[in-house]
């Protein structure tokens, strides 16, 4: 929704220079200033509220780490990428506003739209696509849904935080090319299609300037050239210098109580260091920020009540965009769907088909009221007769927090011993940060946090207890102190690493299944002075006893033997993709890959579901009959699952990024820094465009993913800006197609990758009926980025449209003259 539409913008800008205009420097300097956590100081002198924000970008956690008020967990970004659809990602985006309302967020912190440049990005599940178009597109969906539900954004990260290896301190050395053509496209088209109210800076350092003080990316490249009016928020604890950050563009400063800005920077201002005028601007954009969500007095919002959207059902979109997410990668002999009529036993094996991972780690982390696993999800779809389960083989073996079975509170005390205050611990965690605290608890007065309840365990045997965090820890199970001790701060750049800490077992205890035990976890706050970062961190980690694996893949190969059709979960774990590292192979965790091959060769009907966000090799894809990706598929996901399998819905997927077959053929594999600096080194060439430089052959190419009906593609019609295709569905049964389209130059005089994403769109039919889709070709696509000139120079010539069903499974082809 874009506020030139609206006859309140000349009024709220007039609201805002008003306001402006009676601030002095001391109040201005601290308005950018968190004052907290997550929200700006508020002025109630010019009629200014407190602005709120809140991490996204699946769900609105609000301000508070607590599951005491749940929020809906919608697939993963990739997942949402899967669908190549802008539509479904503006909904998602109007069913997030209404969640950030509900909460008092003005501000949603996302969507990320960094790229996959390499498959290793342990944050690739937060990103869409290694495409910047693709990228572009389902971004400036998500973002017109949010703030049609008069909420903000923070397109982030800008740019370049492509990986998280050494993040804070990352030199990433990028040349103009790659930079406009790649990693700066999908920001340039999110500001110019869908107008976003904020923008968050990296962390990292882009050619030799930090972006938090970049002031010719942010100042002449995004306010100057592409005319972003909205506010620039630093990612968190990436402001460093004071004079660097204002005079680079940097409008907030987070998080608070203590920035370089607020009081540093109003005496730099006096000391002749920063020119008052750059605070102004800083503030006029915080200021325009409050005015559009609505808490500056004088200025009616961008959405006024009476216009917001209708309220979504979370619940039903969360299983929508899930199935739409699948993407069927494999299907032999048209083994999906099944028939739930005449199908009489379906074994499900896998450790996350029970425990289901419905989202990635870090940040983007939320807690729903409830999640539907592939086994509840199967189980209700088919009945309990139908549906036997067999672990078959953890996927790690590692310590995890604290979850299944745990039914746990905090007790906060004083130093005196005196209760301060309660709160929740969902999944074992604390993770209290600036003001997010319990009520009537203090930082201050804060000395001892007792984390205690009851466990039930599932399994009988030898449990294994630990603590991720740090400060003094007392951990004691049914009765057994098994341990007591410190935990100091490990000596690395990452501020949240340092707080956080790494998993450490403490001790293990023998339990009866069902039998429930006391548990209680006291911790003895760790308090560095001077530290930026208000936090208190901790968890209570657990992990089950470990059996025998090749005995857990012996019951698997038997209830697998036993059913007409096997449905093997693999999955990735939090160890393997989570924010604040990377990945070092693309090997599933534990023996995942024997459990499927020796159920394979047990019941030739098996069907793999791969519950990861990014991609994992598969050394068994083509002795299985069906492989399913499932993404991170968030609250809905095992409903949705069994929409899938048993054929009420169709899988909507299609690949947003390249499936290696192994980890050595992916074209680029660099993501750790040498001597803090990260050439990238491939130029233009990410993705598919270095694939197909390559020529090597992925497992599954980008834009792959199969349906449950055939179309026939009959016809297209081309011009250098618009490509007419008709398509018809040739099956038995109503289906979606995404219709792509790439451009590929016939002769071409510059370098540059073979073909590239132009357009696409979506189309249903009924059997037996056919449709007609129009896809705009943008002029971009026939651009590159002239180095010597500075600026964008169209390459005339001849090129080849080809109109695809997936990058490699092309259906039509015409040419055009540019």
């Amino acid at each position: 929704m874009s506020e030139t539409l609206h006859h309140g913008a000349e009024a709220r800008e007039a609201a805002v220079e008003a306001a402006l205009s009676k601030l002095d420097l001391d109040t201005k300097a601290r308005l950018i200033s968190g004052q907290d956590f997550w929200s700006l100081p508020e002025l109630p002198e010019i009629g200014l509220g407190s602005l709120v924000m809140s991490d996204g970008p699946i769900g609105v956690r609000g301000v508070r780490w607590t599951a005491d008020d749940p929020s809906i967990a919608l697939p993963s970004p990739t997942a949402l990428a899967a669908s190549w659809d802008p539509e479904l990602a503006r909904r998602a985006g109007v069913l997030l506003a209404q969640e950030a309302r509900r909460k008092g967020v003005h501000v949603l912190l996302a969507p990320t739209v960094n790229l996959h440049r390499s498959p290793l990005g342990g944050r690739h599940f937060e990103c869409y696509s290694e495409d910047p178009y693709l990228t572009g597109e389902i971004g400036t969906g998500y973002i017109r849904g949010v703030q049609s539900g008069g909420v903000g954004t923070t397109v982030k990260h800008f740019v370049g935080n492509d990986a998280e290896t050494d993040r804070f301190t990352v030199n990433n050395i990028i040349a103009p090319r790659p930079l406009r053509e790649l990693y700066l496209a999908p920001f340039e088209a999110i500001v110019a299609n869908a107008h976003p109210w904020g923008i968050m800076t990296a962390y990292n350092t882009v050619n030799g300037t930090t972006m938090s003080e970049h002031r010719y990316l942010v100042n002449e490249v995004l306010r100057g050239a592409w005319h972003f009016d909205g506010a620039n928020v630093s990612d968190w604890t990436a402001a460093r210098s004071t004079v660097g950050d204002i005079t680079g563009g940097l409008d907030v400063a987070m998080p608070g109580p203590r920035t370089p800005y607020g009081p540093p920077l109003a005496a730099a201002v006096r000391a002749g260091e920063v020119d008052e005028a750059d605070v102004d601007a800083a503030v006029r954009n915080v200021l325009r920020l409050a005015a559009r969500v609505g808490i500056l007095e004088g200025a009616d919002p961008v959405v006024p009540a009476s216009d917001l959207p209708a309220q979504v059902d979370g619940d039903a979109l969360a299983r929508e965009v899930a199935r739409r997410s699948f993407t069927l990668v494999r299907n032999e002999a048209e083994t999906l769907p099944l028939n739930p009529t005449t199908l009489r036993s379906l074994a499900l094996i896998g450790a996350a088909a029970r425990d289901a991972r419905i989202l990635g780690g870090g940040s983007a982390t939320v807690f729903p009221n409830h999640v539907i696993s592939p086994l509840d999800g199967l189980t209700e779809a088919l009945g309990e007769g139908v549906v036997t389960y067999a672990i078959g083989a953890d996927p790690s073996g590692e310590l995890a927090a604290a979850e299944k079975g745990f039914a746990l509170r905090a007790i906060c005390r004083d130093a005196q011993g005196e209760v301060l205050g309660e709160g929740s611990v969902p999944g074992g965690q604390v993770k209290w940060v600036g003001s997010d605290l319990p009520d009537g608890v203090t930082h201050e007065a804060l000395h001892t946090v007792e984390v205690t309840g009851t466990f039930t365990p599932r399994e009988t045997g030898e449990h294994t207890f630990g603590t991720q965090g740090l400060g003094g820890f007392e951990v004691t199970v049914a009765g057994h102190t098994l341990f007591t001790g410190m935990e100091r701060p490990a000596d690395v750049s990452d501020p949240f690493a340092a707080v956080f800490g790494g998993a450490v077992e403490r001790g293990r205890v023998t339990l009866k299944a069902g039998e429930p035990v006391p548990v209680t976890l006291t911790n003895t706050v760790y308090k560095e002075s001077g530290s930026r970062l208000q936090a208190i961190g901790f968890t209570l980690m657990h992990r089950d006893p470990q059996r025998d694996a090749d005995e857990l893949i012996a019951e698997a190969v038997a209830t697998a033997s036993a059913a007409e059709v096997a449905v093997v979960v693999v999955a990735t774990t939090e160890a393997v993709e989570s924010e604040g590292h990377d990945r070092t192979d693309l090997r599933l965790p534990g023996r995942q890959d024997e459990l499927v091959r020796a159920v394979v060769a047990a019941n030739p009907n098996t069907v793999v579901v791969v519950n990861a966000g990014s991609p994992v090799e598969l050394p068994w894809r083509d002795e299985v009959a069906a492989v399913l990706l499932s993404w991170f598929p968030g609250q809905g996901g095992g409903a949705a699952l069994a929409d899938v399998l048993l054929g009420t819905e169709e899988p909507g997927g299609r690949l947003p990024t390249t499936w290696p077959a192994v980890f050595e053929d992916a074209p680029v594999t660099e993501v750790i820094p040498t001597d803090g600096e990260l050439p990238y080194t491939e130029g233009v060439f990410i993705g598919y465009r270095a694939w197909d430089r390559t020529g090597v052959q992925p497992a599954y190419g980008f834009g792959h993913g199969l349906g449950y009906t055939t179309w026939r593609y009959e016809s297209v019609e081309a011009t250098p800006t618009t490509a007419k295709v008709r398509v018809s569905n040739t099956g038995g049964r109503r289906g979606r197609e995404v219709v792509q389209v790439y451009v590929a130059p016939t002769a071409d005089t510059v370098e540059r990758p073979a073909r590239w994403l132009a357009g696409f769109a979506s189309v249903e039919a009924g059997p037996g009926e056919s449709a007609e889709v129009e896809i705009a070709l943008p002029r971009r696509a026939f651009e590159i980025w002239d180095e010597g000139e500075g600026a964008w120079s169209l390459v005339g010539g001849e090129y080849e449209i080809r109109v695809a069903h997936a990058l490699q499974d092309v259906r039509l082809t015409t040419t055009v003259n540019v």
